[in-house]
């Protein structure tokens, strides 16, 4: 489609350096989701203004968006690269944590401190946070590339690659599972 880009969170690492991150990780079991609650994450932290990290993710990733005077966007356009169709609300547009909060909290960062967990869950440097359907990022849960991932198999390279480096970037634990899914994944680079 022409005049619409892609969404494209920073940082997204070479399939060569994704592969060596891989296999630094360590697998293990997940862990407990005991004690875990979205709000052990603060999200969606002011990054400038009135503007949130949702607000800034919308217009990164978004073509022509405008906003109001309290950075909401109020139109524009949103290509969403799990699923290849196109969105023209802000509305029908979720803003992915690719590694989810209730992943994170399962493998390592149950530990962390509050600071640490809400710069997890507003990563603006690293390809952790995307634009994409807000239905498709629904079904995605909290689920690993073991049993869930983009519609588009077009994608699946790029996911793995974003998924591998923030597990590495965070030192996140990864089951034998997710590891065999983005090996399989990468392999489609």
């Amino acid at each position: 489609m022409v005049g619409i880009a892609a969404a494209e969170p920073p940082n997204i690492p070479s399939e060569s350096t994704a592969r060596s991150e891989l296999a630094a990780l360590r697998v293990a079991p997940d862990g407990s989701s005991s004690g875990y609650s979205r709000d052990m994450f603060p999200h969606w932290s002011t990054v400038s203004g009135t503007c949130n990290t949702r607000e800034t993710v919308l217009k990164r990733d978004g073509t022509g968006v405008v906003t109001d005077s309290a950075c909401a966007a109020v139109s524009g356009r949103w290509f969403s690269p799990y699923d290849g169709a196109t969105w023209s609300q802000a509305s029908d547009v979720d803003i992915d944590h690719v590694v989810p909060l209730a992943n994170a909290w399962r493998t390592g960062a149950s530990s962390w401190t509050t600071a640490r967990r809400q710069q997890f869950a507003n990563d603006l440097s690293n390809p952790q946070l995307i634009a994409v359907t807000d239905n498709v990022n629904q079904s995605k849960g909290d689920q690993t590339p073991a049993t869930w991932k983009p519609p588009r198999t077009t994608y699946w390279c790029t996911y793995a690659k974003m998924w591998t480096h923030t597990k590495y970037r965070y030192a996140l634990t990864i089951n034998s599972a997710e590891k065999s899914a983005l090996t399989d994944m990468l392999n489609r680079c």
